[in-house]
């Protein structure tokens, strides 16, 4: 026992001995520096001076007290953590000149967006905004070009980032703007900015090592978007739990694709009233998207639940540079999806006839489509429009209600269920020049008089197993195309199906080949 004691005593005198070496964090109240709550009075140099005092001896917290307080531009240094009270709220000034141009050393696409913020940082390490209060860039007070409505947050080339537990409202520009950043912390953010254009939630932009949670985000524009507005891949980003809703796309990557994207994980969310599309992938801008992971997302009203694209607008990141090259899009996997009211439109996956789509697997999906196409819709000829800007609606109405799927290499759609809320005459899914594709138990209806289920042109190498049509269903398979070759349906109940297969004239004679499969 003596020996027990001794040693604890000794532990005690260590500890002592160390205690005076671990400095306690410092605290500077905004208000000491002569700040006022009160809403009215222009609070920007009282802040910096904090800041600025925080940084300079070694790093600290910067407290923002209860209370209003009112402020333009300020520039967050290294070591400081911008903590809000939870009763209070900074204010973004109304007057464009308390916000002055900052032009970043980084150089990207952005440049010729707006160089002005209401809070920004640069070149910083061991940042933070944190806190329960409300940060509020008044955005409605902002009308014009980009020039002249700031971002509310943005941080570019800093390293250990965290943003958490904040709410983020009413921006007049992007909401919150990471560029070139490393190790990046977003979690329990509630944004909500619909009062301006181009109100994105959440840009992580030419970043590495970025994890999102937990946030909770109303926007005008993307919700969660990853950028590569520079030669810079964005890679190493996990998002989960979230909850989203906005005007266009709920979680995209793109439209500027120059960097690309690189070890991407999605997960865990949920998706409601959404205008365009809950997933977008979209490669426009050259770079190569390499293992992308999403999973476990539910949606509500959405224009189109996936809408994935490689095309050619070729868009450089800088005036003076050469246009990228098409870029790459591969290795791809959506996994545990649920969606509910999307329109008619149907989903995308679109790559150009030079520049395919490579290893795309989809499995575990169900999806409900508003319906109502036409057989006029199902006889379409979808234009490539290779230089477009990318949306979910830009070939208009599908020939599939469901998937249309084309100049894709490596394509598996595994339980996939499709449904529509008014009957519809299209086709449930369409490959057109799609190579090397597994459709594993495809469950979907057969509206009277509809077109096939599934359309292929010019498909080769193709698996159709497993799947069970429903009653009524008149044509399974309509087969065109004069390169189409090794369809094989194995494995099949095609009982209730009037005809299995309807092949062109131009379709060699064995193309397909059916075996194992049980008719009627």
């Amino acid at each position: 026992m003596r020996r027990i004691h001794m040693l604890s005593i000794m532990g005690l005198v260590t500890f002592m001995a160390i205690a005076p070496t671990i400095a306690a964090e410092q605290l500077y109240d905004i208000c000491d520096y002569g700040a006022k709550g009160d809403g009215q009075t222009l609070c920007t140099a009282s802040i910096q001076k904090a800041i600025d005092d925080c940084s300079k001896s070694g790093g600290g917290t910067v407290y923002l007290p209860p209370g209003t307080f009112l402020t333009g531009t300020i520039y967050l240094k290294t070591g400081v953590t911008l903590r809000l009270d939870p009763a209070c709220t900074l204010l973004g000034s109304k007057d464009l000149m308390d916000y002055p141009p900052t032009v970043q050393a980084f150089r990207s696409y952005t440049d010729n967006y707006t160089d002005k913020s209401l809070i920004y940082a640069e070149k910083a390490e061991r940042i933070a905004i944190t806190g329960s209060g409300v940060i509020d860039g008044q955005g409605a007070s902002f009308e014009g070009p980009y020039k002249v409505r700031p971002y509310l947050i943005r941080i570019i080339e800093c390293r250990d980032v965290t943003v958490k537990d904040v709410t983020l409202r009413d921006s007049p520009m992007w909401v919150l703007h990471f560029l070139a950043c490393d190790d990046v912390r977003a979690t329990g953010i509630t944004i909500k900015s619909l009062v301006n254009h181009n109100n994105d939630g959440i840009d992580i932009d030419s970043c590495h090592r970025v994890v999102i949670s937990d946030c909770n985000i109303e926007s005008g524009d993307d919700a969660i978007v990853l950028k590569s507005t520079s030669a810079r891949v964005c890679r190493d980003v996990a998002v989960s739990n979230c909850v989203l809703s906005t005007r266009c796309n709920a979680l995209k990557m793109g439209t500027e694709s120059n960097g690309g994207f690189q070890n991407i994980v999605i997960s865990g969310c949920t998706i409601y009233d959404t205008r365009l599309a809950g997933i977008a992938l979209e490669m426009v801008d050259g770079g190569t998207m390499d293992r992308v992971v999403v999973s476990d997302i539910t949606m509500k009203k959405v224009g189109a639940p996936i809408f994935m694209r490689l095309g050619n607008r070729a868009r450089p990141f800088k005036k003076d540079m050469k246009k990228p090259g098409i870029g790459v899009m591969r290795n791809i996997t959506i996994s545990n999806v649920e969606a509910t009211g999307a329109n008619a439109t149907g989903c995308a996956i679109s790559g150009l006839p030079e520049a395919i789509i490579e290893n795309v697997t989809m499995s575990n999906i169900r999806l409900s489509f508003e319906g109502d196409g036409t057989k006029d819709d199902a006889a379409r000829s979808i234009p490539e429009k290779p230089t477009a800007y990318p949306e979910y609606g830009m070939f208009g109405k599908l020939s599939a209600y469901g998937f249309y799927c084309r100049h894709v290499k490596g394509l598996k759609l595994l339980n996939v269920q499709l449904q529509t809320e008014k009957p519809d005459q299209r086709h449930a899914v369409v490959f057109d020049d799609v190579e090397d594709a597994l459709v594993d138990d495809l469950d979907t209806p057969s509206s009277s008089g509809a077109e096939s289920i599934a359309r292929f042109i010019n498909a080769r190498d193709i698996l159709v197993r497993g799947c069970r049509p429903q009653a009524g269903t008149d044509l399974f398979l309509k087969l065109d195309g004069a390169r189409s070759g090794g369809i094989f349906l194995t494995g099949n109940d095609f009982s209730d199906v009037t005809t299995i297969v309807e092949q062109a004239p131009d379709v060699p004679k064995k193309a397909i080949l059916k075996k194992a499969n049980l008719v009627n």
